[in-house]
């Protein structure tokens, strides 16, 4: 059972019996609601944080644990709706909507409910991150000398150079002058995209593409003009007709592991997104965030764009974040020419600096032996649970067409039938006990056809995705009953 499903039912056994308490009351130690529900003393003390946090209990350390006072009344709420005027109401001259739209990250985001098996997140299931390992380096560089100072605006000079080394590879064509430390990669891209593109600006994407990529495009205001992806990257025989027809000056792209296809951008390719680029006068952000993410059979990955590009049309971006934890929210920008600083002051206006202490353990980690140990654990443990996941819909849904098994990355994509209602067919997959991804979120435009996307690593691993397939098959069977239903 996942940690965080014993930590939410513990709090409910005990959100029940609180009525046995009066206010003020004690309630049994930790070490007694270990022993009795047989959990963790750090699965406890979540469940009791809980109930603080809802104000049902006061915790008081070296005391315990105490029924709370009861809510009082709550104050009148205010009135709010002038806010949907003042939101919505347009500036002279401003070219697009202001609404922001976050539903396609989100959905990647939630935590399922209790018992429902996930197969829609981006994130290595906790049994696969290095939580020993972060947890040492995170101690090692809390007792760094000058690890609770303030750190340099551009990053710590020796994680710059590590990133330099992975970005530009054996060649050395990335210098640590070239790189910004970032938090995570989503910010990175944010701040790419807002250094490159104005509001109202056109931006090539992918199609389909990763939804947070969409979000912050339409966040920043600019207009999403959608380039055709297939097995082997993104089609450069119409992208150069993108660039001609949209006037556009930014291509956002995923050469390594396209989520959500899982493509790799091809050999020949490669060089063409960086002629059409060169002659566009355009940029190309390079969003590498699977570089670590090769399974156990997969060939050597090709070099980032940005290690085969002299001349500053590349913008990568990297982010330690998918190979660790959700929270080791640590990456890096790699630019040359004016556009690094404009890079630069984008990042110093919206955060000042990623904390010191974030870095100094990012370091710690990728310097130790436990860096190399994990990532062939993890390769090993996502080419086996790619395996078991394509072997399982072979077998039990045979209608939804996976074309292409990526040799990288978490998720595999898979095209349903024409005519099937993706979004109702998630919706009764959910009904049914586990969670998949409809695929309309992942287009800038309208879809060709009706897709899911299916992940691999949030599982716990073989057995739960076994199961987790199985009830999307019940999901279908509810839809498919329900649409034949409805039809005259």
């Amino acid at each position: 059972m996942h940690e965080r499903n014993s930590v939410s039912e513990l709090a409910g056994v005990l959100r029940g019996e609180l009525s046995r308490y009066s206010v003020g009351e004690k309630l049994p130690s930790s070490r007694a609601l270990v022993d009795r529900f047989r959990v963790s003393p750090v699965t406890v003390s979540r469940a009791l944080g809980t109930l603080a946090a809802e104000g049902l209990v006061v915790t008081r350390p070296g005391a315990g644990a105490f029924r709370a006072a009861p809510h009082s009344a709550p104050a009148r709420p205010g009135d709010t709706s002038w806010q949907q005027v003042a939101l919505s109401v347009e500036t002279p001259g401003e070219a697009v909507p202001r609404a922001v739209d976050a539903s396609g990250v989100l959905g990647t985001l939630a935590e399922p409910p209790p018992g429902v098996v996930e197969l829609s997140g981006g994130y290595l299931h906790p049994t696969l991150q290095p939580e020993r390992a972060l947890a040492a380096a995170l101690g090692r560089a809390g007792r760094r000398p000058g690890a609770w100072g303030r750190p340099p605006i551009d990053g710590v000079g020796e994680l710059r150079a590590w990133f330099a080394r992975e970005i530009g590879g054996p060649a050395g064509t990335v210098a640590p002058s070239d790189v910004l430390v970032t938090a995570g990669g989503q910010s990175a891209l944010a701040a790419a995209l807002r250094a490159l593109a104005p509001p109202g600006a056109p931006v090539l994407v992918e199609s389909p593409a990763y939804p947070g990529i969409l979000a912050v495009a339409r966040a920043s205001g600019q207009r999403l003009v959608p380039v055709p992806v297939d097995a082997r990257g993104v089609r450069t025989d119409l992208l150069a007709e993108a660039f001609r027809a949209s006037g556009a000056r930014v291509l956002v792209c995923q050469p390594l592991y396209q989520n959500p296809t899982g493509a790799i951008l091809a050999g020949e390719r490669r060089r063409e997104v960086l002629r059409i680029a060169r002659e566009a006068g355009a940029f190309v952000v390079e969003d590498d965030f699977a570089r670590f993410l090769s399974h156990e059979d997969a060939p050597a990955p090709a070099p980032a764009l940005a290690a085969e590009d002299p001349d500053g049309i590349v913008v990568h971006v990297c982010s330690l974040t998918k190979i660790t934890s959700p929270s080791l929210r640590v990456g890096a920008l790699a630019a040359r020419g004016p556009v690094l600083e404009r890079l630069r002051a984008i990042q110093v206006v919206d955060s000042f600096f990623v904390p010191r202490p974030l870095q100094e353990a990012a370091l710690e980690l990728v310097g130790s032996p436990a860096w190399f140990r994990h990532r062939r654990t993890v390769a090993a443990e996502l080419r086996t649970r790619r395996e078991a996941l394509l072997t399982a819909l072979e077998r039990e849904l045979p209608d939804l067409k996976v074309d292409f098994a990526p040799p990288g990355g978490f998720y595999v994509w898979g095209r349903l039938p024409d005519g099937t209602d993706e979004a109702a067919l998630a919706a009764a997959a959910l009904r049914a006990g586990v969670v998949v991804s409809p695929g309309r979120p992942y287009f800038a435009a309208e879809a060709p056809a009706p897709f899911l996307r299916i992940g691999f690593a949030t599982a716990a691993g073989t057995a739960e995705l076994e199961e987790g397939v199985r009830r999307l098959r019940t999901g279908w069977a509810e839809w498919a009953g329900a649409a034949a239903a409805a039809t005259p």
